[in-house]
Formats: structure tokens, sequence, C-alpha cells
């Protein structure tokens, strides 16, 4: 059975596989008129005060699922309608307020924003109000609570803000597109651009004429979803939708730790280039330390690269569990060699647009990659690889890592790093917290997956990265 972690996942879903099955039918030109129909059946609402209301917002899920607004070069954005149930962000007086005589909260605010009633509670003017939490601090009842939305809870490198409008604003100068907003925010008022009609345009025309194939290049990740199948299913499923074949990042993964490796050895000190949203935000935060970010590729780039050299024509898409690979798909390093992203989310949209139940598929096989590049797939498995790949090529070095498990300890990393008081030479940096198991295109999330990861790292056939990447180059 499948299993989403919320609602709004599974809304998210239904839109995406109506979508779907209009492009595979060619007829998308009734999309935005008739999927907010299928969605929001009948008179009756069920989520907001008008079902008029609900259909709206579905129309804009539709477009969202068909690519969203091409003059916002984010892949994250904020469906506006959706955005108002919300209260207003910010700190506020609640109940616990004593009235009492100290008005410590008074003396504490600069910007002469508290005052009293008749009873001493005390009130504050937004309009004066800088949000500086100054009065929260030294409250004795812990009365005034800073109130902030889900969505700015989850963005922790405060991209997030509220507009005149009283909805979400992302600020691209800071967004690193790590999706965190788009899975906690309860409402699904921000989400991320889908490119399945890119995926599905591909597949038919390689149907049609044959000129080209189509590769799936599937992330480690995947071992911990759709776990109400099997991996195997899962694979020969992807085939039965039209690609030639499936291929592991994680060979691409093997790949970067050899080279990573080497290159730390040589350097003496690199940051890892693998999450697309751990290297954005080096560069739109601590843009000092950018010449330390390994010229690596990301595994995901590293694999499509090599596939597309072996075969010019071909078409690769990514399926992971990361918003920020579509990010990443844009760069010029990158753009050459893949060709379009789509999560586990999308992909199992996809499946079922056509109807293609995977449960009753026989199991197909993924033998690329070691153990150590299919662990990439949650936090520590990049250093143990580095790790690994030292040892494998006989490089004297000593490795003192900084692992990061989210981005709040890569921003505390960086920091130490841009004063010289970081005691390690190599940071690992995952933006989502767990790794990319984490990530927020997963259908599931939990300590469950890291465990599943690692039990598909075991299964690897070829033992070692250096087997993998000579196993790989002899093809």
């Amino acid at each position: 059975m499948r299993k989403f972690d919320t609602k709004v996942q599974h809304l998210k879903y239904k839109v995406l596989r109506e979508v779907a099955r209009k492009a595979w039918a060619d007829r998308l030109a009734d999309t935005v008129l008739d999927i907010p129909k299928t969605i929001v059946p009948g008179n009756t609402p069920t989520m907001r005060c008008c079902v008029y209301k609900e259909r709206a917002i579905a129309a804009e899920r539709v477009k969202l699922a068909m690519g969203g607004d091409s003059g916002n070069p984010n892949v994250i954005e904020v469906i506006e309608i959706a955005c108002d149930e919300c209260p207003a962000a910010g700190y506020e007086v609640t109940d616990s307020c004593r009235g009492c005589l100290a008005h410590r909260c008074e003396d504490a605010c600069k910007r002469g924003a508290i005052s009293f009633d008749h009873n001493h509670v005390a009130h504050i003017d937004k309009s004066k109000c800088v949000e500086c939490g100054a009065c929260a601090k030294v409250c004795p009842y812990t009365a005034i609570v800073n109130r902030k939305r889900p969505c700015q809870n989850a963005c922790k490198i405060k991209a997030i803000s509220i507009n005149e409008n009283n909805a979400a604003s992302i600020d691209n100068n800071k967004c690193i597109a790590c999706g965190a907003c788009v899975y906690q925010c309860p409402f699904g008022a921000i989400m991320d651009k889908s490119f399945i009609l890119n995926v599905i345009d591909m597949i038919k025309k390689s149907q049609k004429n044959e000129k080209y194939k189509m590769y799936a290049v599937v992330a480690p990740s995947i071992s911990s979803q759709f776990t109400y199948a099997k991996l195997g299913q899962v694979i020969t499923g992807l085939k039965e939708m039209g690609f030639f074949t499936v291929v592991e990042a994680a060979l691409g993964a093997d790949m970067v730790a050899q080279a990573e490796s080497k290159e730390l050895a040589e350097k003496g000190f690199v940051t890892s280039s693998c999450c697309p949203a751990f290297v954005d935000y080096i560069h739109k935060s601590f843009p000092a330390l950018v010449p330390l970010i390994s010229h690596n590729l990301s595994p995901m780039a590293t694999i499509a690269k090599y596939i597309k050299e072996k075969d010019p024509g071909s078409k690769v898409v990514f399926i992971g569990p990361c918003t920020a690979k579509k990010a990443e798909v844009q760069k010029e390093s990158v753009k050459p060699y893949v060709d379009a992203v789509i999560t586990f989310e999308e992909l199992q949209a996809l499946f079922d647009s056509l109807d293609l139940d995977i449960t009753t598929l026989e199991e197909g096989v993924l033998d690329n990659a070691s153990y150590f590049g299919r662990i990439f797939a949650r936090s520590g498995g990049l250093t143990d690889a580095v790790a690994q790949g030292l040892k494998e090529q006989g490089l004297d070095f000593e490795l003192k890592p900084c692992t990061c498990d989210g981005i709040e300890e890569c921003r505390v990393a960086l920091l130490k790093k841009s004063k010289n008081l970081l005691d390690a030479n190599f940071i690992e940096g995952m933006a989502c917290v767990g790794g990319c198991i984490g990530g927020a295109g997963c259908l599931t999330h939990g300590e469950k997956n890291k465990a599943e990861v690692d039990k598909y790292g075991k299964e690897a056939y070829e033992k070692t990265i250096t087997d993998a990447v000579s196993v790989l180059k002899s093809l």
C-alpha cells in the first residue's frame, strides 16, 4: 500500500498524477479546467471556506505541476491564495502574562513597543516592534512567545518573510531550494515546480522514433522509498514506463569519492560538492569559502556526464528525493548532462498515471555501485566513502572530518572555518537533516530510512570503490 507522510503530499501527488494522465493522452489543453474539478468534486468544500477557492488553489497546483512560473528562476514557489490560514508571525503576549509590577519587558524594549492595560497586562505595538526578542528573554513567566509560521521555522537560512498580503515570500537571493518549507507547510502553499511534462515528452519521442535512449539515474535513497513494493519492481517499472535502462547515482558517488579523496589529499582542505543546497548556501552566505568547495561534480552530474560521453544522443533523467537537484540542473556546468529531474513523489504519480501496478512486476537488478557509493544517501556516508577512497588509493593523509547533518550544522561549521576556528580538513555538508533520506521529495521520512539505506549498501555486488569504478570503465 502506498504511503505518504502527510495528506498535503497526497494532494500534491493527485494533481501530478492527473496532469501526467492528460500528458500521456495529449490532452493538456483542458488540464487547468478539468483537473481542479477532479481533485475537488461536488459542491461541498472539504478544506477551505468554499469549493471555488479550493478549485482555484488546485488550478495553481496544476500550473506548478506543469512547470510553474518560467519568469521565476527559483524552483520553489508560493501559492499565495493558499497561504492565508496561518496567524501573523512575530512576538505575542500570551495569557500567561500575570500583569506583574516589574515590567521587565518594557525596560528591555528599546523601541517603546510595550504598553500595559488597566490590569497591567502587556501588549506589543506591531508598528514599533522589530522582533528582536529582548522582551521575551526577560519575562519571568515566559509569557511572550515568538509565533513563527511553519515555513519560517523550517527555513533555517531565513529566506522566508511575510509580505503585505500576509502570505509567505521567498527571497531568491537567500533560498537554496532545499524544500524544507515545502515539506513543512501544513496547507501545501509552498511547492516545488515539476518537470514531469518534460520527462513524458522525452519518453514519448524516444518511443516514436527511437533516435535516442532514455536513462533513469536513481538516487541511492530510493532503497528507503516505495515500501509497498520491492526495489527490483521499481526498476522494472521504470523500464516499463519507457526508460532504456536504470543506473545507480551511487556509481557516480563512487567516482566522486575516489576523485574527492585524491583532491583532499592534494589540497589539504575541501568542502563536499555533492549536496547542491549546501553548495548554494556557501555561494550565497559564505562567498569567501567558495574556492574551498571540491571541484568535483555531484554524483548525479558525474554519472550523467559519463553516460553522455558513452551515448551522446541519450537523455538522462535523475530521480531522487531532492528539490535542490532541480535547481542544480539549471547550472551551466550540469545542464549538458542531465535533461530533467523528478522526485520520488513525482515518480509515484507517473507510475499511477499509467495505471502501472509495480507490485505485479518481476524484479529488476541494480548492481552497479559499491557499499560506499550507496551510503552517500545518509549523513556521514560521504565521509565514510572519502576515508575509504584515501585508504584504497594508498594516500598518506590524516582525515579530520566535520560531518554536518542539516543546514544549521553546516552554518556552524562554515562560520568556524571562516574564522579559522574549525579543527577539521573536510566538511561534509548535507542541507537536509539525515542527509538525502530527509529530502523534501521523499515519499516517507524517518529513522527507518537510514537502516534501509545501510541494508541496501551491504547488498552491493562490488565491495570496494575501486572495483565499482573499474567495472564501469571496462564497459
